[in-house]
């Protein structure tokens, strides 16, 4: 969480930073509201697209990035962020261009008398001057079309088969947002190191959009396979997916998850590895029904169905210095520690570790094979059924392992019960490095 903190803060800063640079003379000399309208459109505007231009970077997944963030889903959790904080300094760009104007047509001002504009003399900004109304219009029409296109990514009850296909429409209005950019930026500031900032974030995101466009967001990490086995867990509504590839797959970790397409109309939904790779071309996947798709795929797959996986993808891997790990995972968050516990039953590291299930639904079958994979890996397994036990609390864990201090912790499971329990470890004296926790949220 704190590099997600970090970046936004960091890029913000920077971005404000270099902004004040370049226009330092005009922010000492502005007065009056017109002056100062002018430069916060500026601003504004090139916050905006600051963070939109990283935003769109991000969406496009490039492994390089994935490395320094720790992880795809801290990186999606960045990019929805960027998201946000895009669309306010959108706003705020468009109230500062348009709110003046408003007052004056009201009558509550008076537009001050302009003087002859400078005669520019490099014939691109002349271009640019003479484009600029179009890039106005184009920009106040993408504006539109993005706020509403954000609107309905952070709405959490649009079906995911929608959100798959309008979100991908962003791109088209970020390169709407570029066009109306470039011709508006100070020219002045085209030379300083903003303007070049600018100019490198804009190309990235460019080709981003055109790569998210074009469907060619990890094209290189697309492998075909074919459904091998399927079964259900009735009592967890868990679908055990078992799928044996037909190309070449670099392998993967435990902890790692990957974008896998059953269905090309509803798209790439991200789900966990729950096997060890062994190399045999083989991958397993456990999928829980909780929306509206996944509660479909029990009826919906059969044995030798086309499947397209896409990865694999995750930082959320078991290194650490200490020698004791507690891994907590809460209901379906448990299918990382079952990959790991199927690593270390062949190859074993040595470290004392506990497992801790807490789930609201039980499967006595399910149970089994959890317990199962736990001794073969030796690890201590603590099932907790919220109706037979109660619920996991951060003082539970500690009076059941009050050797919780010497180790480093690793959660998987809803986010809101993970930033509780870190809260509360943290607070008690763990110190926030030693506690991993996956953000399994893609929007």
């Amino acid at each position: 969480m704190k590099n997600i903190q970090r970046s936004l803060i960091g890029l913000l800063l920077g971005l404000t930073l270099l902004w004040i640079w370049a226009d330092a003379a005009a922010l000492a000399a502005a007065q009056g509201l017109f002056p100062w309208r002018n430069l916060l459109v500026q601003y504004t505007g090139v916050m905006a697209m600051g963070v939109m231009s990283v935003a769109m970077l991000l969406a496009a997944r490039p492994a390089w990035l994935e490395h320094r963030l720790h992880g795809l889903d801290k990186m999606y959790r960045l990019h929805k962020w960027l998201g946000i904080s895009g669309l306010v300094f959108a706003i705020l760009h468009w109230l500062c261009s348009q709110g003046p104007k408003w007052l004056v047509q009201a009558g509550w001002l008076e537009r001050p008398a302009r003087g002859p504009r400078p005669v520019e003399t490099v014939d691109l900004f002349r271009f640019f001057l003479s484009q600029r109304g179009l890039a106005e219009e184009i920009g106040e029409k993408a504006f539109y079309v993005a706020v509403a296109l954000i609107a309905i990514a952070l709405i959490r009850r649009f079906p995911y088969r929608h959100f798959f296909k309008t979100h991908r429409w962003l791109a088209v209005a970020y390169l709407a947002l570029v066009v109306h950019s470039v011709p508006l930026l100070n020219f002045r500031d085209w030379g300083q190191p903003v303007g070049v900032a600018m100019a490198l974030l804009m190309a990235l995101g460019t080709v981003a959009a055109f790569i998210s466009l074009f469907r060619r967001i990890g094209i290189r990490r697309r492998v075909v396979g074919e459904i091998a086995e399927l079964g259900y867990l009735g009592g967890v509504k868990v679908n055990a997916v078992t799928v044996q590839l037909k190309g070449a797959w670099a392998g993967h970790e435990p902890g790692q998850f990957a974008f896998v397409t059953f269905d090309e109309r509803e798209g790439a939904h991200p789900f966990t590895l729950t096997s060890a790779w062994t190399g045999d071309g083989r991958l397993q996947f456990l999928i829980k029904a909780l929306g509206d798709y996944t509660r479909t795929l029990e009826h919906t797959l059969k044995p030798g169905d086309t499947v397209t996986i896409e990865g694999p993808y995750g930082r959320f891997h078991f290194e650490g210095p200490s020698r004791r790990q507690i891994w907590i995972g809460a209901g379906i968050g448990v299918t990382p520690f079952v990959a790991r516990m199927k690593a270390l039953a062949a190859q074993p590291d040595g470290r004392t570790i506990d497992l801790i299930h807490p789930t609201g639904d039980v499967d006595e079958r399910a149970l089994q094979l959890l317990d199962a994979d736990a001794k073969a890996a030796g690890v201590r397994l603590h099932v907790m059924v919220s109706a037979r036990d109660g619920r996991l609390t951060g003082e539970r864990l500690r009076t059941l392992l009050p050797d919780w201090r010497d180790a480093d912790v690793w959660f998987c499971g809803p986010v809101a019960f993970g930033n509780a329990m870190r809260q509360d470890l943290t607070a008690h004296g763990l110190p926030a490095e030693r506690f991993q926790q996956e953000l399994f949220e893609m929007r």
